[in-house]
């Protein structure tokens, strides 16, 4: 059986365990690795579009990964409780043809009883930024 500690429900500690462990993934570019913190029926909602299943993540961050060149990602504990997390974060990237981008974004989370991420629901807003302005 598939386990992705620390399970909940959460603690303040936990939670933000689970918080830099997303991350460090993220960060890393790896739609492989990063998919694996997933549930094989997870359900996310990502912008506009509603994405099912692990593979499907997977196809989406390679997209994503892809067009969203020299991405650098923070996210900060929101709340917690049970089972459910809430963070915001923003990330830096830039296009193919240089232009940088902040994007701003909440998300909300829910974990199955092994820790893994059944659902994603993420609200995102893009900011052009000159690259000067980056922080990340």
């Amino acid at each position: 059986m598939e386990q992705k500690p620390p399970m909940p429900p959460f603690t303040h500690e936990t939670a933000l365990q689970k918080v830099q462990m997303a991350e460090d993934a993220w960060n890393s570019r790896n739609p492989e690795k990063v998919c694996m913190a997933y549930t094989i029926d997870t359900e996310w909602r990502n912008r506009n579009e509603f994405i099912n299943g692990r593979e499907a993540v997977k196809a989406f961050l390679s997209s994503k990964w892809a067009k969203e060149l020299d991405y650098k990602l923070k996210k900060e504990l929101w709340t917690f409780a049970e089972n459910r997390i809430a963070v915001r974060f923003e990330y830096e990237w830039r296009n193919a043809s240089g232009q940088w981008h902040r994007s701003y974004g909440n998300e909300l989370w829910e974990f199955d009883e092994n820790g893994l991420m059944r659902k994603r629901y993420a609200s995102i807003n893009d900011l052009q930024i000159n690259e000067n302005d980056r922080y990340l």
